[in-house]
């Protein structure tokens, strides 16, 4: 079992501050798969079909962030405080832990050279773990990248990008996307050269967090603040549309078997919208989740959606939020 294992290699801060998120850029298409919507390529009849099958206790104390799921290893890599959770992504039973992730922004998996990375925020630095291509660390106080290696941990150089930096997406050709929240733009970058290719202005959106991409139509969904998700063309930038989503989205999705792209809202609920062609976009449904529940990974074998969510006590006066209850922190599973 992975709580057994010895999980190896904290590598030095050097470059890497406060690292938000990764996005490991890899050749692969992920439309093996057909889409099993409508043969005229409209979403089905009514609601998405996604409801809450179940939902997964935790427990313990910490805040979280971003969610990764492994579809091929069948694990699911939860952030939680200062370790990392791994449950099954079948039988959703916890069948590890990595330790010592402290501030853990998020977790990258690179494979094929079995290896994971974690992002820890507070010690401002990476934990590599066993499992294998090239790794991105978002930094977001230093306004920058670090790339490395992921067969051996190595930082293979810096991009000076400037802003704070947010989600990625790799377009399985050699670049990379990634928002800069304060700016409310998006960055295109070139992860084999490590140059900045592009940058693009979001506006309507603003604030982006959450990033997810369509590499088949080049379209890449933003999840932006005031409620509304941004439709942009991945080869010039362009914001082709708008469409509403719930309040306080954290992160993004994106389906090639169904068509699906998702915002999970941190008010409670999680939005589908179909892509019924590459400039038409219409929302399904507002799927009910639990409220906290801002960020989620999506299982491509399956189609399920996980999201971590906690119960909290009434904010204070001049509180934003109240203080987590003990012991409430869950993963909550979506299926059709």
């Amino acid at each position: 079992m992975m709580s057994q294992r010895k999980w190896a290699v904290v590598l030095a801060a050097t470059a890497v501050f406060a690292a938000t998120i990764f996005a490991v850029v890899m050749q692969v298409n992920l439309h093996a798969t057909a889409r099993d919507v409508a043969a005229a390529g409209k979403a089905p009849a009514g609601a998405s079909g996604y409801h809450v099958s179940k939902t997964i206790p935790v427990g313990g104390e910490g805040f979280w962030d971003y969610t990764t799921v492994d579809a091929d290893a069948r694990r699911v890599y939860v952030s939680h405080g200062t370790h990392v959770v791994v449950l099954d992504a079948d039988t959703q039973a916890m069948v590890g832990d990595i330790p010592d992730t402290q501030g853990v922004h998020g977790i990258a998996i690179a494979s094929e050279f079995g290896h994971g990375f974690v992002s820890n925020g507070r010690s401002n630095n990476i934990t590599m773990f066993d499992l294998k291509k090239r790794v991105f660390a978002m930094n977001g106080r230093s306004g920058d990248i670090t790339a490395i290696n992921a067969a051996d941990g190595k930082v293979a150089g810096t991009i000076p990008v400037g802003g704070k930096l947010e989600f990625a997406a790799a377009d399985g050709k050699g670049t990379i996307y990634v928002n800069v929240e304060d700016k409310s733009q998006l960055v295109h970058i070139d992860a084999d050269k490590l140059t900045v290719l592009h940058t693009w202005p979001l506006a309507p959106c603003k604030e982006p967090s959450g990033l997810a991409m369509d590499t088949k139509t080049r379209r890449l969904f933003v999840g932006c603040d005031e409620k509304i998700m941004a439709i942009v063309n991945a080869d010039t930038g362009k914001v082709i549309t708008t469409v509403p989503t719930g309040d306080g989205t954290d992160a993004n999705g994106f389906d090639p078997g169904t068509g699906f792209a998702f915002s999970s809202n941190g008010e409670g609920t999680l939005t589908v919208v179909h892509e019924d062609s590459p400039d038409k976009f219409i929302v399904v449904e507002n799927v009910p989740t639990k409220k906290s529940a801002r960020t989620m990974a999506l299982d491509l074998k399956t189609h399920n959606i996980f999201l971590p969510a906690a119960d909290f006590d009434a904010p204070a006066a001049g509180e934003r939020r109240g203080k987590m209850k003990p012991d409430s922190f869950v993963v909550v599973m979506l299926t059709r």
